[in-house]
């Protein structure tokens, strides 16, 4: 049987995760944080939106086990466990005499309310496949929580970092949309539609002699132009995933900042409908991919801070194989394909998101499949409708997303259903094989195969990795160079 137990106290371990010092040391001190994108819900257990994660996981609400920037698996709400020989059953140890931020204890009952409901039939929980292998939570005592699993998971402690996973209270749980309650560092405090979300420290946390901060304020700020107006003029402190890397150089020479530039897991990739025509024929997926010239898409939408893909797996990633070259740009294939398929002449429509990358990289594309003889009719959506035409209703020919979740191969095991609406057993069977395989080595492999298959079928147009670009006032230390998961931990933030 192997066992975890962390090598440090929980404090000490609260310590090691970031910069923070002892309150006591330090006069009051907030945090002006600007992003791009704001939810449409704060619940990270019913909503996809990424920013719910990158604002409240981690932050508001915490989960069994938590991750660093290295992508390793730390002990959260859960201090310790076991896991059994056969890789089947595990133990939680949770953390004693911590409290919801309303007051509510937090126990056991609350682990298995929180799995239940994200396991439930009608489950609104945005990656219920990650709970698909557990077969059964079973409360031992208030402080032990028992999870079987019906087969072996080998991101099982992983997964249960995200935000997915946040263990919520029952009392609490159906206001998280609008209110959210966790067992967190910060407490929600307000929220204006349309400009910004505020949290304050909570002062009951069980490590809040570590916690620097005593506010937070999220500023939405979609428009690239008017987050380097309000960086210049002092108003923000830092951005997360600065939009507009042509911006850059003026920050760079900029005393009052600095500017770091880190790694993704964010895939972004022209998405095609594969359950529709003409996008259910490999030639047509084919056409589209050798039509695509991704030095030009990145020069031109990011200008050049970015890395190609031609698979659904980031460059830095130990499995990461470099299929940029099984569709170079090359116009005359693209034509012959579409000839072959009969839809040369044809017009499709490419239905594209607020965000920076999407909408620069939907213009550039539209040109280069011009190029090739289809007419690409671009709709820029708003993020609600994006959530709901394309995400859930499949309503849609093509459109350009960022996929910042790791571990997300899977998703082309999710069935029709999911919004590629691609479904093909041969992976579906591939997947599996990659998420019950415990051994390192072979599960590389398996990635390894499983990445050459997405190419070879032209699922999608891959495009490039984002890279995660910050802007922030000298002085400020704590946070996350890289983004190895879809949250950004503040507890460790300080301010000088």
């Amino acid at each position: 049987m192997r066992h975890f137990v962390p090598s440090l106290p929980l404090a000490a371990l609260v310590m090691a995760l970031g910069t923070g010092i002892l309150a006591d040391d330090a006069a009051a001190a907030s945090l002006v944080m600007g992003i791009q994108q704001e939810p449409t819900s704060l619940d990270p257990t019913s909503d996809a939106t990424a920013s719910i994660d990158g604002m409240l996981t981690q932050n508001v609400f915490e989960s069994l086990t938590t991750v660093n920037e290295k992508g390793e698996v730390l002990p959260q709400l859960a201090e310790s466990w076991t896991v059994s020989d056969d890789g089947l059953t595990y133990v939680f140890k949770l953390v004693q005499g911590t409290k919801y931020h309303d007051g509510t204890d937090f126990n056991a009952d609350d682990v298995k309310f929180s799995f239940d409901r994200a396991m439930a039939e009608g489950s609104t929980n945005p990656t219920k496949s990650i709970f698909a292998p557990i077969a059964s939570v079973t409360v031992i005592d208030p402080n032990t929580v028992e999870i079987k699993l019906k087969k072996k998971d080998a991101f099982f402690l992983f997964n249960m970092a995200q935000g997915d996973a946040s263990i919520v209270a029952s009392e609490s749980a159906d206001a998280n949309a609008t209110t959210p309650v966790g067992t967190g560092p910060f407490k929600y405090a307000a929220w204006t539609r349309g400009d910004r979300l505020t949290l304050e420290k909570n002062a009951d946390y069980r490590g809040a002699g570590t916690v620097a901060l005593d506010k937070i304020e999220f500023r939405f700020i979609p428009d690239a132009a008017a987050a380097s107006a309000a960086l210049l003029a002092e108003e923000l402190d830092v951005y997360a995933g600065f939009p507009a890397p042509e911006m850059l150089p003026q920050f760079q020479a900029d005393p009052r900042f600095d500017v770091t530039i880190g790694s993704t897991e964010a895939e972004v990739i022209l998405a095609m409908n594969n359950s529709k025509p003409p996008f259910n024929d490999l030639r047509v997926r084919q056409g589209i991919s050798y039509a695509i010239d991704r030095e030009e898409l990145i020069d031109g939408a990011m200008y050049g801070q970015a890395v190609p893909i031609g698979s659904f797996y980031p460059p830095h990633g130990p499995a990461y194989v470099d299929l940029t070259g099984m569709y170079p740009h090359d116009v005359a294939k693209a034509k012959a394909l579409f000839k072959d398929a009969g839809v040369e002449g044809s017009t499709m429509t490419l239905r594209v998101p607020p965000f920076s990358y999407a909408t620069r990289s939907a213009e550039i594309i539209q040109a280069q499949l011009a190029e090739a003889g289809i007419t690409v009719k671009v709709e820029n959506v708003e993020w609600g409708f994006w959530l709901d035409e394309i995400y859930k209703k499949l309503n849609y020919d093509m459109t350009i997303i960022s996929h910042p979740g790791p571990n997300d191969m899977g998703n082309f095991a999710r069935g029709p259903k999911y919004f590629y609406g691609y479904d093909d057993a041969a992976y579906n069977d591939l997947w599996k094989q990659i998420s019950e395989e415990t051994d390192a080595d072979t599960r590389i492999a398996l990635l390894k195969k499983g990445q050459t298959y997405l190419a070879e079928n032209a699922v999608h147009g891959f495009l490039f990795q984002l890279p995660q670009v910050n802007i922030q006032k000298k002085g400020i230390t704590g946070l996350w160079v890289s983004q190895p998961v879809l949250f950004r931990p503040l507890a460790g933030v300080k301010v000088e």
